[in-house]
């Protein structure tokens, strides 16, 4: 004897195509168009903190915090800080972009792509060294 065991399918309507290409988006104007650009910035600074490297430099910056307030430091100080932190946290977003766009177009092994990369690090090693110099030269007062 054979047992015979019911299964129900589900049939899709075919009533419509659907289109799964991203289509794009015009820009808006005025202040729309700031909010949207406000609104892109935070999603690249959440994707951006999503990186060891990013929250690590974070740490930095309120070591220099306790440093410019330790040293009892003039605004200018505080500016000069604030700007090389500012073009770090640049710098690293757009090293980090360029390793997703890297790791995109080219998921295989390539000459180019670590070229890339590395020139990525490059930039932001630079930058840690610019902000490792200043936090030194104000810990020893010589700024």
């Amino acid at each position: 004897m054979q047992t015979r065991t019911a299964t129900k399918t589900k049939t899709i309507p075919k009533a419509r195509a659907v289109d799964d290409t991203p289509q794009i988006v015009p820009p808006r104007s005025g202040v729309l168009h700031v909010i949207d650009a406000t609104r892109y910035s935070i999603a690249g600074f959440r994707r951006l903190m999503q990186e060891t490297a990013a929250r690590l430099e974070l740490v930095g910056a309120l070591a220099v915090v306790a440093a410019l307030v330790w040293r009892g430091s003039p605004p200018a100080q505080w500016i000069a800080a604030g700007v090389l932190f500012a073009v770090l946290l640049a710098v690293e977003a757009l090293n980090t972009a360029i390793e997703e766009l890297v790791d995109r177009v080219s998921p295989e092994w390539s000459l180019t792509a670590r070229h890339a990369k590395d020139l990525g690090s490059l930039a932001v090693g630079l930058l840690l060294t610019a902000n490792g110099l200043f936090f030194g030269a104000l810990v020893f007062g010589l700024i």
